[in-house]
């Protein structure tokens, strides 16, 4: 009896929930209805996607192809100008490497006939300069025989050319590098010319050439007769310079101070002054002090 009521109570408590269950059933079959026409459409898509791009990596294959095929060609024609210039330079640049032999080869041949020109003049030089002492000598003349008469005065200090002619010699001879030459024709100069313009030249240049030959005592000398019995000359301010350059190497520097200051007080604007200047500088002096100093 009691089972029977166990029974018919279930039968009165399932079919709500059977009907509760088919509800859910039907609510989960629809949803995967949903997700099934979803994954459907995704594939669709995704097959359209795939072909369009199937067919761009096709046309990219292609145009690339294409490309290659248009670089190897260009690359072709390229490689065919660049032999096709290298024959036409080759030609010209042979020609000039041709000429540029000849040329060099004639440049030598002028070398050497320039330097055969030169070793000739040096030759006709020297015969020029032994030409002229052998007129020097034949134009000094001879000495008296014992017992005889001293010749006058007058006849003894005849120049032996002249005044021009010596000085140009002297000029000459210093330019071109014969120191002692030229030294005994400024020497000659002085005697036979001493009271002309270019006599403080000449002096200044004794003086200049003693120097350069290290011969310090007689280039101070000779300076010292420039300003001396020159004193108002265009050879004064160099005079003044060279005299404390000389005064320097004989280990006379306070004097030859004194010297570079004395231009720079008398010709500040001279070339001798901004040379002087210089000297002060590396004797440890300023200019500007000493020659307030020095006045």
């Amino acid at each position: 009896m009691t089972f029977r009521r166990l029974i018919l109570s279930a039968l009165f408590v399932f079919p709500p929930l059977c009907s509760a269950a088919s509800k859910e059933m039907l609510e989960l079959q629809r949803e995967v209805a949903q997700l099934e026409d979803q994954v459907r459409n995704l594939q669709s898509a995704f097959d359209t996607k795939m072909a369009a791009l199937t067919v761009l990596v096709q046309q990219t294959v292609d145009a690339s192809n294409k490309s290659n095929t248009a670089l190897a060609a260009l690359q072709g024609g390229i490689q065919e100008q660049m032999r096709q210039q290298g024959k036409e330079v080759v030609g010209p640049v042979a020609t000039v490497g041709a000429k540029v032999d000849q040329m060099t080869t004639e440049f030598t041949e002028v070398r050497n006939s320039m330097a055969d020109v030169t070793t000739r003049l040096g030759k006709l030089e020297q015969q020029i300069i032994d030409l002229s002492n052998a007129v020097r000598t034949m134009q000094t003349p001879a000495a008296p025989p014992p017992g005889a008469t001293s010749p006058s005065p007058t006849a003894s200090n005849m120049p032996p050319i002249p005044a021009a002619a010596l000085y140009a010699n002297a000029d000459r001879d210093r330019l071109g590098g014969k120191g002692d030459l030229a030294l005994q024709e400024y020497n000659q100069y002085l005697q036979y010319y001493g009271d002309t313009d270019l006599a403080p030249n000449a002096q200044f240049w004794v003086g200049d050439l003693c120097f350069r030959q290290g011969d310090f005592d007689n280039a101070q000398k000779a300076f010292d007769l420039v300003l001396a019995k020159y004193p108002a000359n265009n050879k004064t301010p160099d005079a003044f310079y060279m005299k404390g350059m000389t005064l320097v190497k004989l280990g006379q520097r306070t004097a030859g101070a004194k010297e570079f200051q004395e231009v720079i007080r008398r010709y500040p604007h001279s070339a001798a002054a901004t040379n002087a200047k210089t000297e002060l500088r590396s004797l440890g002096l300023s200019p500007s002090t000493s020659a307030s100093r020095r006045r």
